[in-house]
């Protein structure tokens, strides 16, 4: 009976998975929370399992599917977005850790709705992208790399700490390095990157 019951169970888990499993007699092992994000400056109330990512949230249950997942690791950073206006990657972050916080995604970088940001004009005009699946992780990353310079935040490649920062390219490069571009057109992305800073 009992190896019975162990079949079962575990057939029961693969077909199934986690959800609504109950061990025990106890609980069900997932439960629904209810969150609230300010997405791209509009309130939004989700009910989420908790182990839902900040990027699963917003591409499946909000249809914001400009933030693209890559290698669901933080790896490549296809998935940056803003939060409270620092980036993140958003596969590696559970949405209800953001609850009552501002998200910013690529659909929502553009100062109106007829408008691009600066970021993303000179991306169009450096044609800074090829097949285009790293563009909005690349844009709002640089989008928030241009404010943490602006504001003077060293990074590891700073050689005095006390100094304002200097766009030079080992600079661009480091502050950048959480984004990967598999088609290679890092020279085009600088190149924008470069315009909008006006270095």
């Amino acid at each position: 009976m009992r190896k019975e019951s162990a079949v079962s169970a575990t057939s029961d888990l693969c077909v199934h998975g986690l959800a609504g499993l109950h061990v025990g007699g106890g609980p069900a092992l997932t439960q629904v929370i209810d969150i609230e994000l300010i997405v791209n400056g509009r309130l939004t109330s989700l009910s989420l399992d908790p182990r839902v990512t900040l990027l699963d949230a917003l591409r499946e249950h909000l249809n914001l599917t400009g933030t693209k997942k890559g290698c669901d690791q933080g790896q490549c950073g296809a998935c940056t977005v803003l939060v409270n206006g620092m980036r993140i990657n958003s596969c590696l972050s559970l949405a209800a850790m953001h609850d009552g916080q501002a998200i910013t995604t690529i659909e929502g970088i553009a100062p109106g709705e007829n408008e691009l940001h600066h970021i993303q004009a000179a991306f169009i005009e450096r044609d800074a992208f090829q097949c285009g699946y790293c563009t909005p992780g690349q844009i709002v990353s640089a989008v928030a790399m241009l404010d943490e310079l602006a504001a003077g935040q060293p990074s590891q490649a700073a050689e005095d700490l006390s100094a304002a920062p200097v766009l030079t390219d080992a600079e661009l490069r480091e502050r950048m390095s959480g984004n990967l571009c598999r088609c290679s057109a890092y020279p085009h992305i600088f190149a924008a990157i470069r315009d909008v800073a006006g270095a």
